[in-house]
């Protein structure tokens, strides 16, 4: 499958090249994908198939005016070729109606890749057999995907850059009743049944502590465990805006005065954006290549922002190949020195935290976070779960919860990649620790 779509891209470029007048360029993007999805719901399969896909997008552009447009791939190369054929004659035409592009900016050296994720998929049988022993007597909810991603990059300059990760995400819920669910899920590009196993256990191990009678607990101060899912959603969160140029020029960033020398986070945070070791392209949409590594954090400290080219140009700064959203794509928070299995005795009595959600800034300028506690959160006491609680709203600054009041984060990390597949599997992924943190404020 990979050699013959490569072969057909190629032949799409080189048509899409023949057909160029003048001073004309093109980009063109492809992002494929052949998925196995399952659905189910109390226990049992309820939707299973698969998804062949393959979108490309064509950029055409004479000097700084453009005009860029999609289309879905049919598999037909004759037809395919039609198809982009057409597509090069429309946008040239709307081009003709468009203004300059002040902020227009390619790459001045190409620069070509191959890279292809080495990758241990599991056998989906496997999987479900696995689910469905783990769903007995239990309503396991959940969507299981699994398969190579591809996305290719192509341009007038000659410059050919192909990626391909391979990767599964297995995303569930153990439901009890009403809204008491426990979320868990288990991803990568290397399957271990033993780790898969460790993570079926303790998910059911949450839900029997979840049958116990809620506990509602009055807002106050907490000090708090949270789970690896649970910092992933503060990191979501933080990265809306948090790392991009354009965000600390316009004055909007949530860690304006972070970069302004004014908060730091405590000097265990470290991020940075790690396309070596994520499942995202090392090139974006324009074709610029994206570092291995860029140190966003470092040691509670802002380090560097990701550019986009568009950003580059407008603010006088080089790129380093982020999207144009400027959001990372594969974050990576450092270990910390807690053992995971240490993490509630360190804590002893306060509230551990699985999962967050409805999260927002209530005062994005001082980074001040808003978010509800959801699914298995307890209460904590002598360094156990001891009952479930209700659902609690917080309202804290990060700098305050990665910053002065943060305890420690645990050595061991999980990858959490993100489950959308609207339009096609999302590529974006994040490896993240457990966090302990003192005095958080819950307000409702």
């Amino acid at each position: 499958m990979l050699d013959d779509l490569r072969t057909s891209f190629e032949n799409l470029a080189a048509a899409t090249q023949s057909r160029l007048r003048g001073g004309e360029s093109f980009e063109l993007n492809l992002h494929a994908e052949d998925s196995e999805f399952v659905r189910l719901n109390r226990g049992a399969v309820r939707q299973a198939g698969s998804v062949v896909q393959r979108t490309l997008s064509l950029d055409l552009a004479e000097g700084r005016r453009h005009a860029a447009g999609t289309l879905t791939l049919s598999g037909d190369p004759a037809a395919d070729l039609e198809r982009v054929a057409a597509l090069v004659t429309e946008l040239r035409a709307q081009r003709a109606e468009l203004p300059e592009d002040p902020w227009l900016l390619a790459p001045d050296r190409p620069e070509s890749s191959e890279r292809v994720v080495a990758s241990v998929l599991p056998d989906r049988d496997e999987v479900l057999d696995r689910l469905g022993d783990a769903g007995k007597a239990r309503d396991l909810v959940g969507l299981y995907a699994s398969g190579p991603v591809v996305h290719a990059f192509a341009s007038s300059r000659g410059q050919r850059n192909w990626f391909v990760c391979p990767s599964f995400n297995l995303d569930w819920s153990f439901h009890l009743e009403a809204d008491r669910a426990v979320k868990a899920s288990y991803a990568g590009t290397r399957w271990d049944g033993t780790a898969f196993a460790d993570r079926l256990e303790r998910a059911a191990g949450e839900l029997e502590l979840l049958a116990r009678p809620t506990r509602d607990l009055p807002p106050g101060r907490y000090a708090i465990h949270l789970a690896p899912d649970a910092v992933a959603e503060l990191m979501g969160l933080l990265s809306w805006g948090g790392f991009g140029l354009r965000a600390l020029r316009t004055r909007t960033s949530p860690l304006l005065r972070m970069a302004d020398g004014n908060e730091t986070f405590h000097e265990s945070v470290t991020l940075v954006e790690d396309t070596a070791g994520g499942m995202a392209p090392d090139f974006q949409e324009q074709g610029f290549r994206r570092p291995a590594c860029v140190p966003l954090i470092e040691s509670g400290r802002y380090r560097a922002s990701l550019v986009s080219p568009r950003s580059a140009v407008e603010f006088a700064a080089e790129t380093n190949g982020a999207t144009s959203q400027e959001m990372p794509l594969s974050l990576d928070l450092a270990a910390g020195d807690v053992a995971a299995n240490d993490a509630l005795a360190r804590l002893g009595t306060g509230i551990h935290v699985s999962n967050l959600h409805y999260l927002n800034y209530s005062d994005r300028i001082r980074c001040r976070a808003t978010g509800m506690t959801r699914f298995a959160c307890f209460a904590v006491e002598g360094g156990r779960l001891v009952a479930p609680i209700g659902v609690l709203r917080f309202d804290d600054t990060l700098f305050r919860m990665l910053g002065s009041n943060l305890i420690g984060l645990t050595r061991e990390r999980e990858t959490i990649l993100d489950p959308g597949t609207y339009g096609g599997r999302s590529v974006g992924s994040m490896r993240v620790p457990g966090a302990l943190v003192d005095d958080v404020a819950f307000t409702l």
